[in-house]
């Protein structure tokens, strides 16, 4: 198999662009069939369509399977449309489970029920059974193509069961031992089959210390599983214990890359619309709402602001460090709701641990607050002819707010969290207004009682 880097990725293409334009089928195939499935992906999605229908001439379903499955959610649905439907139903039982569960979910239900009708029974059958999971559950991205041992038989005879079932199974690494009820008892690794002496049984080799997760649930604890437990795949069980199915390692690259864009584009107000192949209006309707809410929330920064003008106009000044102070507290408490909203997200940051995380973002908000106040202090008097008390004002209200700042934006993910909800949803914009707000109120109080002497 042979994998390409950026120095020979364009002889390919272009050996295998001209094979297909010169309709020379057995060249194609030689050279197409030898690249790695990732590469054989980038190198049809670069060809137009005329030349990828004849990739479907010169390709069997089966092969051409491996390639639909490595096509971009987004791309799979203009590609489904270039296919004959006897082509695709073949296409589709050739598929693993979870990947056919992935596009249906895109389509809508009469065509998802289209294709379900033309495919071998038995394979439309399971995937029903996965579509009809909650959305971003383990039972949702599992795969049906794993091998079940039984813990009675031998290890000679497993191995044969291997080399029959291996060909259809999406991983052989762990192999999932059950009793006759089908419920998990065990596991044992490729690894420890195959040294083994034959005639052993499998119920003295395998390991009864099982990691596995429930059908219900949610598909990024699943991920953090695999994760932390360094696993290729992980065992999906219902609540009887009875083995359904498995979630591998490449789903939870997937899985974690979604959540990781999907917590982008909470935290950005801008959810649904990271994708860059959005039209500009598709990606404004999604981006409007929250700019309209903040927009009027605004408004209350203004109010603030309004509320002192008669400190303003006594002492004009002061008007100048407005936006520092507003900028300084947004960008504060943006760093502390990153910080809360990723630890939410490893698990680093316990549900329990609350009071600790305020103390230390606090911490952080003084240090930084200090330090900004002390930098402040010093370069205001130079620029503003020695005016050291609007520097003490500016640096006191720096600190204040910083330290507010720290707090506010780590405070609302974890107090989010608490309800249940996606600590994401408390998105940067936000948490900054809000900040705006908070710093306004703490610079334009202190300027106020302190105007005697300003």
């Amino acid at each position: 198999m042979v994998k390409l880097d950026e120095n020979n990725r364009k002889h390919y293409t272009t050996t295998i662009f001209k094979a297909l334009q010169k309709e020379k089928m057995n060249e194609f195939r030689e050279i197409f069939l030898d690249l790695h499935p990732s590469d054989q992906v980038d190198v049809f999605m670069s060809l137009d369509e005329h030349l990828r229908k004849r990739c479907y001439k010169y390709l069997s379903p089966a092969e051409f399977a491996m390639v639909f499955e490595g096509i971009d959610i987004n791309d799979q649905q203009r590609i489904f449309e270039e296919l004959d439907e006897i082509y695709s139903s073949d296409m589709f039982n050739n598929m693993f489970t979870d990947d056919v569960v992935t596009f249906l979910s895109i389509l809508e239900h009469q065509t998802a029920e289209h294709i379900l009708n033309r495919m071998e029974r038995e394979k439309a059958k399971e995937i029903r059974i996965l579509l009809a999971y909650t959305e971003e559950t383990a039972g949702s991205i599992m795969t049906k193509e794993f091998v079940s041992i039984s813990a009675t038989r031998k290890a000679s005879v497993v191995i044969e069961q291997l080399r029959t079932e291996a060909p259809d199974a999406e991983i052989i690494y762990y192999n999932y031992v059950v009793n006759e009820k089908g419920q998990l008892v065990g596991v044992i690794s490729l690894r420890d089959l195959i040294v083994a002496p034959l005639n052993e049984t499998v119920d003295n080799i395998m390991s009864t210390r099982v990691i596995s997760v429930d059908e219900d649930m949610d598909q990024e604890e699943v991920a953090l599983i695999i994760q932390k437990y360094d696993l290729l795949a992980v065992p999906v069980v219902s609540k009887d214990n009875r083995l359904l199915g498995i979630v591998t390692v490449d789903d939870v690259i997937d899985i974690l890359e979604d959540e990781t864009t999907e917590d982008f584009g909470e935290i950005s107000a801008a959810k649904g619309a990271t994708d860059v192949n959005l039209s500009a209006f598709t990606a404004a309707k999604m981006r409007l709402p929250w700019i309209v809410a903040l927009m009027f929330l605004g408004l209350i920064t203004a109010g603030v602001i309004g509320s002192f003008e008669e400190t303003l106009e006594k002492v004009v000044i002061l008007a100048a460090f407005v936006p520092m102070i507003m900028d300084s507290a947004g960008n504060v408490g943006t760093q502390s709701l990153t910080v809360a909203v990723r630890g939410l997200a490893l698990g680093t940051v316990e549900k329990d641990n609350f009071w600790r995380m305020i103390r230390r973002e606090f911490s952080t908000g003084v240090i930084i607050g200090l330090a900004s106040m002390l930098a402040i202090t010093l370069i205001i008097p130079i620029f503003y002819q020695g005016n050291w008390m609007i520097a003490l004002v500016v640096g006191v209200s720096i600190l204040c707010t910083l330290s507010v700042s720290a707090v506010t934006g780590a405070v609302v993910p974890l107090i989010i969290n608490r309800l249940k909800l996606d600590p994401a949803v408390a998105s940067g914009p936000f948490i900054t207004t809000i900040n705006d707000i908070i710093g306004l109120l703490i610079y334009f109080s202190i300027a106020t009682s302190l105007l005697d002497v300003l």
